[in-house]
């Protein structure tokens, strides 16, 4: 029962911390009662890795209870190389948003306890092997992201929330139209994943038929591109994530960009890529353009955000919508070494942007702004931010790909093993990597290099508590650059199985 118990005990925990008669604006007894409960689920995860066989590719720690049987409905959750690392990811950047926060945070027993529910939601939806219960747990996830920016976000945080409530409920309504039509054609025997994959590609089916036709899978697959196109996001439905950046608190920008994103990622992979492969076959080509225009519009406006001196924030944000589009590239191109690349960058990208959005939230901590036109020699080693500095240089890095990055290896990864099925697309997108370098060496140079600004001098020192989730991000993104294995030897065999999924679309 270890994935109940990681989905459970955070969200006992975020029941407790509401109805335990806690000071109400105390925050330490909230935040350490949070972090006992994330502690629990740290050691539940250390056990699920345990307990997963990196070699085989099949669902794993399987758990099945059975809930409506005459339309197939039941609680089924199982973890393969895909989804263990995100699972593993959701839990590390949830401790970092505990650790993240103020100790002067409003109503905190409220605060910590939507943290905790929105972990035990995302646990669920990585976990789920039931295309039902995966909505469930996706829908879920909105309640209390929306209250996080609605209550403790900046002041447009009530335009923000809605919008994002707005886009992220109807991608959910679209995703259940697909889900409840393939289901329907299926003849609402199961929702369950595996039985579906064969009644889609006709293979050893134990509900019957020889397989959906082309015209039928492809109908089924744009609503599912659209909805988790809006989730992950991609142009032109990203509209709704640097509002929601912009206005979030520092460690929900952390989640947001760092795990929650990649529902939409993953969403496409299991769902688009994994059920329905004839049609994504069919729909690569212009996958691909879809995607090489994401990475290319979210780079132009980062670089806008640079040469207006615009906010630090929005220009973090853009740039994840560009990254986005990497990974639906590798996805297109549906190989072997692609699909790792796209399962390292969720993962590259997931520690990297919670690590910048980290290093902005501290300098709007200490200076009071994010405009790159108030800001200048934050280098300072004296009355500036040395070491966010250096911390934010070594994120940089790592977002443009440099050598000994965990960004560096994704992006080889996508490009080595797209290049052949869309050699332009794959060059237009590196286009996009080499633009990365120039937004982000314009935030450096403004904000950090040259003479401290008069607006932001003898700034207040960054306390150790400040200073160790930025750390505690910075080492496994060296770390992963310079040992790829130690990722990739948990997800080849899925990433594997997932092109030889793919490959059943090429021969229908």
């Amino acid at each position: 029962m270890l994935l109940s118990c990681l989905i459970g005990v955070p969200l006992v925990g975020a029941i407790a911390l509401g109805l335990l008669p806690l000071p109400e604006q105390e925050a330490k007894p909230a935040r350490l009662g949070a972090l006992a409960v994330w502690l629990v689920t740290v050691g539940l995860t250390v056990a699920a890795i345990a307990q997963f066989n990196p070699a085989d590719s099949q669902m794993q720690l399987l758990e099945t209870v059975p809930w409506i049987d005459r339309l197939g409905l039941g609680y089924r959750l199982g973890i393969d190389g895909l989804s263990l690392p995100l699972l593993a990811l959701n839990v590390l950047l949830t401790g970092i948003a505990i650790f993240a926060t103020g100790d002067k945070i409003r109503r905190p027993r409220f605060y910590y306890a939507l943290l905790l529910l929105l972990s035990a939601s995302v646990n669920g939806a990585f976990a789920a092997r039931d295309l039902l219960l995966f909505f469930l747990f996706y829908e879920l996830e909105l309640i209390p992201l929306y209250l996080l920016i609605g209550i403790w976000g900046g002041d447009r945080r009530g335009y923000a929330a809605t919008k994002f409530l707005i886009y992220t409920a109807l991608s959910g309504i679209i995703i259940l139209a697909a889900f409840l039509a393939l289901a329907g054609l299926a003849g609402f025997q199961t929702f369950e994943y595996g039985p579906l994959l064969a009644f889609v590609t006709g293979m050893d089916s134990p509900l019957g038929g020889a397989g959906l036709p082309l015209g039928t899978q492809v109908l089924l697959l744009l609503p599912i591109l659209i909805g988790f196109g809006i989730k992950i996001p991609l142009v032109p439905f990203h509209t709704w994530l640097p509002d929601a950046h912009v206005e979030a608190s520092t460690p929900i920008s952390v989640l947001l960009a760092g795990v929650l994103l990649k529902l939409g990622t993953y969403g496409l992979l299991r769902f688009g890529l994994g059920l329905l492969p004839g049609a994504w076959h069919a729909a690569a080509p212009y996958l691909a353009i879809w995607a090489t225009v994401s990475v290319l519009y979210g780079a132009f406006a980062a670089i806008a955000q640079g040469i207006t001196n615009g906010d630090m924030k929005k220009m973090v944000a853009y740039s994840s919508v560009g990254h986005m589009g990497f990974i639906l590239l590798a996805a297109a191109a549906a190989t072997p070494v692609s699909l790792m690349g796209a399962e390292f960058q969720m993962i590259a990208h997931g520690l990297i942007s919670a690590l910048l959005f980290l290093l902005v939230g501290i300098v709007y901590k200490k200076a009071g702004t994010r405009k790159l036109d108030a800001l200048s020699g934050l280098f300072n080693p004296e009355r500036g931010l040395p070491l966010v500095g250096a911390l934010m240089v070594l994120g940089v890095m790592a977002s443009g790909g440099i050598p000994g990055m965990a960004g560096f290896i994704s992006e080889f990864l996508i490009f080595s093993g797209s290049f052949k099925d869309f050699p332009v697309h794959t060059l237009m997108s590196m286009v996009g990597t080499g633009l990365t370098a120039v937004y982000f060496l314009i935030l450096l140079n403004r904000a950090f290099f040259g003479r401290l600004s008069d607006r932001a001098v003898n700034l207040p020192s960054v306390s150790w508590w400040d200073r160790a989730p930025a750390i505690a991000l910075a080492v496994p993104i060296a770390v992963l650059g310079l040992l790829p294995s130690l990722l990739s030897v948990w997800s080849e065999a899925a990433t594997n199985s997932l092109a030889a999924i793919a490959r059943l679309g090429i021969a229908g």
